[in-house]
């Protein structure tokens, strides 16, 4: 016991070498080592460094998706879901009514995340279509008339929808829900 303690406590001492590190990887030189620069761990941000270097406050809107008369976006000093939410009691009530279509046909299910609360209406962005066009999401036996609007992104990537729409369908806001989607 004696003997296999003395070759541990040897062995131990020869791993903790000054400029060595455990797994045989040794320090360099300090003097050797060029010092890192704050600005290399993290680029500057502030406005001060000019308009490149700012990040956007808020996204702009992709106005080739936007109906006009969908509700204006929300104001610049916006904190609350009421506050991002622009859309009337009439574009409220428009969105619930069911619409009689004999034309409609399911498209699929997708989950479906909270999209940009800047843009505004009733909208869901998926990649179940490839153009805008009228259609219907449901969840939990809550149905909304909406906007589709192509993602973009690969089948089965998950959709976006707007906070009025999540709204609408009683999805929790943090949520992830799985919705059927219909084209009309």
């Amino acid at each position: 016991m004696k003997k296999a303690f003395v070759v541990l406590v040897a062995l131990g001492a020869a791993g903790c070498a000054p400029g060595s590190m455990p797994g045989g990887f040794q320090n360099a030189d300090p003097a050797v080592v060029a010092p890192v620069e704050p600005a290399a761990i993290m680029p500057d941000l502030s406005p001060s460094r000019g308009p490149g270097f700012a990040p956007p406050i808020r996204p702009t809107l992709d106005l080739t998706q936007t109906r006009p008369d969908f509700p204006p976006p929300p104001p610049p000093t916006a904190r609350t879901v009421e506050d991002f939410d622009t859309t009337t009691a009439e574009d409220r009530a428009a969105a619930v009514t069911p619409v009689a279509t004999s034309g409609e046909r399911r498209l699929g299910t997708t989950i479906a995340s909270l999209g940009s609360p800047t843009d505004p209406g009733i909208w869901f962005k998926t990649p179940l279509v490839t153009s805008v066009t009228q259609g219907r999401i449901e969840y939990n036996g809550n149905s909304v008339n909406v906007e589709l609007r192509p993602s973009g992104g690969a089948a089965g990537s998950g959709s976006q929808i707007s906070l009025a729409a999540m709204r609408l369908i009683e999805a929790p806001l943090t949520g992830l829900p799985e919705v059927t989607v219909y084209a009309n």
